[in-house]
């Protein structure tokens, strides 16, 4: 494998990002402000998959300009996932156990693992394309 590497700043949108979603999934969950016109059914597992997509394409744009093969470069997108998915089980836990207010949601964690999907296909398609054009 190419022995490049990249530089860290390239990765803090991607720290800020989940230092951000850190805080406010560990909020209690009686400082949860609740919005009324986002009283949408299921509203929330939009959020969750939103939430965790944007996290994993900010984690793997850094991959996209490295001068790698394509299958490197998804096996990088695909750690970045399983991290990803983890973190999102690892959340519920941390909600159950530990954060006043807040509970396991298992269908919370499957909405954060298909917004994980989407963006792992999304940033296939880049890459590819990118393939393409050179």
């Amino acid at each position: 494998m190419d022995a490049q590497r990249i530089p860290f700043k390239y990765f803090l949108p991607g720290i800020a990002w989940f230092l951000i979603v850190g805080v406010l999934v560990f909020m209690p969950g009686s400082d949860v402000p609740e919005v009324k016109w986002l009283d949408i059914p299921q509203f929330d597992k939009l959020v969750h998959a939103g939430i965790f997509g944007v996290l994993v394409f900010l984690f793997c744009v850094p991959y996209f300009k490295l001068n790698i093969s394509f299958k490197q470069k998804n096996q990088h997108f695909i750690r970045v996932c399983l991290a990803a998915i983890v973190w999102g089980i690892a959340v519920e836990i941390i909600q159950k156990y530990f954060v006043p207010g807040r509970s396991f949601d298992l269908l919370d964690w499957a909405a954060d693992t298909a917004g994980v999907l989407i963006a792992y296909w999304f940033c296939r398609k880049i890459i590819a394309w990118q393939k393409s054009k050179a």
